[in-house]
């Protein structure tokens, strides 16, 4: 087991005395997009070392999700479901087909497009993926209440009703790393492990 590391949050102060409410505000928020981020590189690669324990990359356990649910769909089908542009998808099914995890197969009724499919290996990791994925929302989860954990639900979705007019572009936070966090320097941050976002890189 690597070093535990403990995370500081600043506290929200407020506006100092004296201070404009605006600016104690922006301050404030500031420090919140500051922990946003924090939160996210954290959790990211705790996801990736998770996930990667059964071959399977940040991002490509949601293309799975939907493959066990709605097998044979076409990548621009998934694109939709998923709220991604579709060369994203076509990007990260060439890294699942070289991974054994999907096939490629011609459509029945337009040879311009190809069906997407589970392979054995795809259907065979969905318990160990489900099971990882259940692991790591309960350690996300496990430093707050059952109220918390309410307000964060709602809080998130509100987060995300709120840029839902944004056009699907690569996810910045389903961008994998090319190389295994574990095997990074033990004394380093894991804040600091996950890359930098990239939107030209593919997902996942």
């Amino acid at each position: 087991m690597g070093a535990r590391h403990r995370v500081c949050q600043p506290p929200f102060r407020g506006p100092a005395p004296g201070e404009p409410a605006a600016i104690g505000y922006a301050r404030e928020v500031g420090e919140l997009l500051t922990l946003w981020t924090r939160a996210s590189k954290l959790t990211r690669v705790a996801a990736d070392q998770t996930m990667g324990r059964y071959g399977v990359r940040v991002g490509q356990n949601l293309v799975l999700e939907v493959l066990w649910a709605d097998d044979g769909l076409t990548p621009g089908e998934l694109a939709e479901r998923l709220h991604l542009a579709t060369p994203t998808v076509v990007k990260s099914a060439t890294r699942m087909e070289a991974a054994g995890l999907v096939e490629r197969r011609p459509h029945e009724r337009d040879a311009r497009l190809v069906r997407l499919w589970l392979t054995e290996r795809g259907r065979a990791v969905r318990v160990d993926v489900e099971r990882a994925r259940d692991e790591l929302e309960r350690r996300v989860t496990a430093p707050l209440t059952a109220e918390e954990r309410v307000h964060l639900r709602s809080a998130l979705a509100k987060i995300v009703a709120e840029f839902a007019d944004l056009a699907p572009e690569p996810d910045p936070a389903d961008l994998a790393p090319e190389g295994d966090p574990a095997d990074l320097a033990p004394e380093r941050d894991p804040a600091d492990l996950a890359p930098e976002p990239d939107p030209a890189d593919e997902f996942p």
